[in-house]
């Protein structure tokens, strides 16, 4: 298995596994972001249990777990065995972990949950009683998160304030991803990105692929391959109704972010349906809510749109998914030709503005900026749109930036018009800031922007082939 910038996660838990007190973990994240790997990796030669929870009824998965613990006590499997409860198994477990330091990892705890809704209680009892004062460390790990961090990690839960620790896994970012393409340049990195996103188990799919388009009709169009089914997966094993989150997801995909566009997109014409819908793909990671960064209380601000977090879900949605009949009967080059290739610049656009808000994050931590991005993101009102917005903390200076995924060179007049956009965010500050200006470009800035940018110490100008695996120019 390739693990790529996962050293932070393996370091904390071999920090949580030396301090040799008993612990009970929360390790989650959305489907496909290798947190089972990762914990597979941590366990290796270390004394574990390693049970993964399924759909099956919850007499049959106690029964599976009492087997896992079983081996673990002797060595070997006892055909048919199973403790009575819950509360045995678990009682058990601290038994073996009253012995050596022992490592249980309860992954797809939300399955067990859903199978036995008092498991969550058992463990507090049995963490009260006995788990505390072992050498145990339990690892809960869920996909759901909105699930985990309203069931588990919440204050009604019955876990709550049990917890020793919790670790939510993140995607990875556009700069981590070149540990997985060796050798491609900075262009094809950005593409790939904007296909398959920061999900290990897409980006594996393409590892051995040097022409990305050739790998999209092999990998992504084709019937009877991993990606082409992966989001009907992805959905229908989480949700009851999959046809509306399918509409709702296309509607985003299609460039619907607010809640009026995407209802009507979706053919929902019901508002309360469609927040409950986005709710739910949010608790799932799948999308986001964004607002003007500029915005003192995100959660009340009415300015929020809807993004697909996802990349690789607003590939599917927006070039797969309408297409399907065509692939089905195997028209998978005249989709990749026709449907695709044409608006691929345009599909990219977006993502870039993504990778150069990432890429400002970087120079940020690396000092290589006139101040540390304290807020960043986007800025938008009813005329004016910000790619970047970065913000120090008092609020003194700014940066600003646009992204530009051209075929030609960056001119002056982005330079003017980003001026001008600047008098409008201008108000929202208490005393007026510093300005910065950053300018990203995919095929370079004409020979007037150098020339201003030499002349100048508040303009920053990066092309799109600086951009590299550690983040550096």
């Amino acid at each position: 298995m390739v693990f790529v910038n996962r050293q932070t996660e393996l370091n904390w838990l071999e920090e949580v596994y030396r301090s040799g007190r008993a612990q009970l973990l929360v390790l989650y994240g959305r489907r496909r972001v290798g947190k089972t790997e990762l914990l597979r990796f941590f366990c290796r030669e270390k004394k574990h249990v390693f049970f993964v929870a399924d759909l099956a009824p919850d007499r049959e998965q106690l029964a599976a777990f009492s087997q896992r613990l079983w081996e673990r006590a002797y060595g070997q499997a006892e055909t048919g065995f199973s403790f009575p409860s819950w509360e045995a198994a678990f009682r058990f477990m601290g038994g073996l972990a009253r012995q050596e330091q022992l490592i249980v990892v309860l992954d797809e705890f939300p399955y067990l949950m859903e199978a036995n809704p008092a498991i969550p209680s058992i463990l507090q009892k049995v963490w009260d009683e006995e788990l505390r004062n072992t050498g145990v460390i339990c690892i809960l790990c869920g996909s759901y998160v909105g699930v985990m961090e309203r069931e588990v990690l919440g204050y009604k839960s019955a876990l709550y304030g049990r917890r020793t620790g919790q670790y939510l896994i993140e995607p990875l970012h556009f700069h981590d991803i070149a540990g997985f393409f060796p050798g491609r340049d900075s262009l094809w990195l950005v593409e790939a990105y904007a296909v398959l996103g920061g999900v290990p188990a897409y980006l594996l799919e393409f590892m051995d692929e040097d022409d990305l388009f050739a790998g999209i009709a092999r990998r992504v169009l084709r019937r009877g391959t991993f990606l082409y089914e992966e989001p009907r997966f992805l959905l229908m094993q989480e949700l009851r109704e999959p046809a509306n989150y399918f509409a709702v997801l296309r509607a985003i995909a299609h460039g619907k972010t607010r809640l009026n566009e995407i209802t009507q997109a979706a053919g929902l014409h019901d508002r309360s349906a469609t927040s409950r819908y986005l709710d739910i793909l949010r608790d799932m990671g799948l999308i986001r809510r964004l607002v003007p960064v500029t915005e003192k209380q995100p959660q009340k601000s009415r300015r929020g749109i809807y993004r697909l977090r996802d990349q690789f879900l607003r590939f599917w949605f927006r070039f797969v998914y309408p297409n399907r009949s065509d692939l089905e009967e195997g028209e998978t080059e005249r989709v990749l030709e026709t449907r695709i290739k044409p608006h691929f610049p345009d599909f990219v656009g977006p993502v870039f503005e993504e990778v150069c808000r990432q890429h400002l994050r970087f120079l940020g931590q690396r000092g290589k900026l006139s101040f540390y991005p304290y807020r960043l993101g986007s800025w938008w009102d009813g005329q004016n749109e910000l790619d970047l917005l970065a913000i120090n903390e008092d609020e003194s200076a700014i940066l600003v930036g646009e992204c530009k995924w051209w075929g030609k060179p960056v001119g002056a007049n982005v330079l003017s018009e980003l001026q001008q956009k600047v008098k409008a965010v201008v108000p929202h500050f208490q005393r007026p800031p510093q300005v910065y200006y950053a300018l990203f470009a995919r095929n370079g800035f004409s020979e007037e922007l150098h020339q201003k940018a030499a002349e100048r110490h508040d303009l920053l100008l990066i092309e799109a082939c600086q951009f590299h695996g550690n983040g550096n120019l």
